[in-house]
């Protein structure tokens, strides 16, 4: 599948048979999303994006903005587990906070919808993809490509660090599936 604007996002039916993760790397000038359908052959590219808030809209508007957009996602795409990055420690305090924010709304739609909620850090998803927490974006991207059978990166690097995370965590329950959870 391609890239998605929400116009085109697929609406997933009740009765569908495979898990969806779907991974967001938050931001409140751009949110990536990335959804991955687990199946017994590997995961596959169900929908990815970027949320980018119209510029010069206060940053109140920007999050309203954004929890309508993330709703809309949720309720099309009908995932099993979001998974959002960790906070973490910024050297620019107000980049901090920012993300603080963008995490707040991508937890409050989750858990709003009744979906599970997994968290990691940035390193240990470029951990579990790459095999390095220390990984570029542009690295991470290609992975992500490679991982799905992609020809091609999927969409900014936003929607693959959105989808990095999303692997991540069917890689982590693959793991936990095959040590019975140790």
């Amino acid at each position: 599948m391609r890239m998605s604007t929400l116009d085109s996002l697929p609406e997933v039916p009740l009765d569908f048979a495979w898990p969806i993760v779907l991974g967001i790397d938050p931001g409140t000038l751009a949110m990536g999303y990335g959804a991955v359908v687990e199946r017994a052959e590997g995961p596959r590219l169900l929908a990815a994006g970027t949320l980018r808030p119209p510029s010069g809209m206060p940053v109140t508007s920007r999050l309203g903005f954004l929890r309508s957009q993330l709703d809309e996602i949720m309720q099309r795409l009908r995932p099993g587990v979001v998974v959002v990055e960790e906070a973490f420690a910024a050297i620019n305090v107000q980049s901090a906070l920012r993300i603080g924010e963008a995490r707040g709304v991508v937890l409050s739609c989750a858990c709003h919808a009744g979906i599970d909620i997994a968290q990691y850090s940035p390193a240990s998803a470029k951990k579990a993809l790459v095999g390095n927490g220390r990984a570029d974006k542009a690295q991470v991207a290609q992975c992500v490509a490679g991982e799905l059978g992609l020809k091609e990166v999927p969409g900014s690097l936003d929607a693959s660090d959105a989808l990095a995370l999303a692997l991540a965590h069917l890689y982590k329950r693959r793991f936990e599936a095959r040590t019975g959870g140790r």
